[in-house]
C-alpha cells in the first residue's frame, strides 16, 4: 500500500486528489493548491479569484464551463481515463473530506471513466 494520506487540502481546484499522486508522495511536488509553479492553471486561477477551494463550490456545471472543460483537460482525461466532472459531483454530494477519504482508500487521484 502506498502512503496515501487523507487531507481535504490535497484536493486540487479541478477535483484531482494530489494526496495519491506519486510526485506528492515522494516529496517532489507540494500538491496543486500549494504549488506556486502551477500558476499556468486557469482552473486554479478561477477558483482562487472566486475564493473557492474547488470547482464544486461554483454554481455552474463544470461540463459547461469553458475554463474547466478545456483542451488540455480533455487530453488529460483521455490519456488517464479520468472523469474529473465525476470528482466534482462526488465532492458536491458528499463533501471534500469524504472525497479525500474515498480517493485515499482507492489510492488514486481521480474517479476513472468507465
Amino acid at each position: 500500500m502506498r502512503n496515501v494520506k487523507v487531507d481535504r487540502e490535497l484536493i486540487a481546484a479541478c477535483g484531482l486528489y494530489c494526496g495519491a499522486c506519486r510526485k506528492y508522495i515522494t516529496g517532489k511536488c507540494p500538491g496543486c493548491s500549494m504549488n506556486e509553479k502551477a500558476s499556468w492553471c486557469k482552473i486554479r486561477k478561477c477558483v482562487r479569484r472566486h475564493d473557492f477551494h474547488t470547482c464544486a463550490e461554483c454554481s455552474m456545471d463544470v461540463t459547461g464551463c469553458r475554463t474547466y472543460s478545456n483542451f488540455i483537460g480533455k487530453i488529460f482525461a483521455f490519456l488517464f481515463r479520468s472523469d474529473r466532472p465525476a470528482c466534482i459531483r462526488y465532492i458536491r454530494e458528499y463533501g471534500e473530506q469524504a472525497f479525500a477519504e474515498e480517493m485515499a482508500k482507492r489510492e488514486c487521484q481521480t474517479i476513472k471513466r468507465k
